[in-house]
């Protein structure tokens, strides 16, 4: 899937780079998925000519949006202080299960996700820490379909704007408000999953990193990317009529 792909570069200087991740695509080398030979730092590496890469926060792999490198140590450390003292902004785009409220703030308390293989050494008894996120409607479209108990079927277009960093957050936070995001294996229901893959040939996650604030850890200019969509997203705009939604979103941003 990912041979001879280039990455998209949203942004370099001397100290940091910023790409596009696709869905699909590992962040870095993991024990999880052994078999993938194929993982962000290592196909920025060679895209950059050898330059080392040092990955500042993580985009789990179903994921697609804005991803943050560092190029030296340093760098990294002082841009990991940054997302450590929330002093960035992340928003997303998800789709999520029926109507979602016109905007919220979800403040569910996480128990930290282990992984068997990588995380087995790590302790399972700690106490829930505390996850906030907030979220707001853009739009919405009805169905006439059947999917599960329900003759309609409705989905919502939202912005997530995560106040804390925890595993999966965003996935387990929608699933807790009963709104599960369209195309997650793990955190979604799997009815609406097989529809949007039977009647949209939509085989992913649909939760897109669509920007990032941050502060130059030299210069201190505030800046501030955008991740283009993919190809999936926009034949989903298209179908569900999103796309005046989607335009007016990103002027307002």
């Amino acid at each position: 899937m990912f041979k001879d792909y280039k990455l998209e570069i949203l942004y370099e200087d001397a100290y940091i780079v910023v790409i596009n991740k696709p869905s699909g695509l590992l962040v870095h080398k993991s024990m999880i998925d052994r078999h993938e030979i194929y993982y962000a730092m290592k196909m920025l590496k060679e895209q950059l000519g050898g330059k080392w890469v040092y990955p500042v926060h993580r985009l789990d792999k179903p994921t697609s949006g804005v991803l943050l490198f560092a190029l030296d140590s340093h760098t990294a450390k002082l841009m990991s202080e940054q997302f450590k003292e929330h002093t960035i902004e992340k928003r997303y785009i998800a789709v999520g299960r029926g109507y979602v409220p016109e905007s919220g703030v979800i403040e569910h308390a996480l128990k930290e996700k282990l992984d068997k293989i990588s995380d087995k050494k790590a302790r399972d008894n700690k106490e829930p820490q505390e996850a906030v996120t907030h979220f707001r409607s853009l739009a919405t479209v009805e169905i006439d379909a059947t999917v599960g108990k329900y003759d309609k079927t409705r989905y919502s277009l939202v912005e997530l704007l995560p106040k804390s960093g925890r595993k999966h957050q965003l996935r387990r936070h929608m699933k807790h408000i009963n709104h599960h995001l369209l195309g997650d294996t793990k955190y979604g229901r799997g009815e609406h999953n097989k529809f949007i893959r039977k009647h949209y040939a939509i085989n992913r996650l649909l939760l897109h990193a669509v920007s990032l604030k941050i502060k130059h850890p030299y210069t201190e200019e505030r800046l501030f990317f955008k991740a283009p969509f993919d190809a999936t997203f926009k034949r989903l705009f298209d179908a569900f009529g999103w796309n005046e939604a989607i335009i007016n979103y990103d002027k307002n941003r």
